[in-house]
């Protein structure tokens, strides 16, 4: 992905059935959690710090693509870890950004959405390892 930051998901341009699934999850992923930047600094944030703003709800509603992230994870077999270590990642994104002020901040350090795009990520070379093994 052009000008993608340092903590995107390093995905290979290996091109098979989970190629068109790991660009939607790694588009996803940087829309949410790096998409903008705040100029002068190395401090990226997406829609997921925006969106967590709104008071009682933000956090709720970033919830949705979260979800997607999973659903993709499930569709892909990826494994009862990778997705419990997902839904982990989700939980503490939930928990911690219903603080006022101080979830919004863990938001833009904690990046749920890149971390289980990570996770996607490394599922699938295991499982391109274990087929090419």
């Amino acid at each position: 992905m052009e000008n993608a930051p340092d903590d995107a998901p390093n995905l290979d341009p290996y091109e098979d059935e989970y190629s068109p699934h790991l660009r939607r999850i790694e588009k996803l992923a940087y829309l949410f959690d790096a998409r903008f930047e705040i100029p002068g600094t190395s401090i990226r944030f997406g829609w997921d710090g925006i969106i967590g703003l709104i008071p009682a709800v933000g956090d709720t509603l970033t919830l949705i693509p979260q979800l997607y992230l999973i659903f993709e994870a499930l569709r892909l077999k990826l494994g009862r870890r990778t997705i419990l270590k997902m839904l982990l990642n989700i939980g503490i994104d939930w928990l911690v950004g219903t603080i006022p002020v101080l979830g919004d901040l863990f938001d833009v350090a904690f990046k749920s959405n890149l971390r289980n795009a990570k996770l996607v990520a490394e599922a699938i070379r295991k499982k391109r390892a274990d087929v090419t093994a």
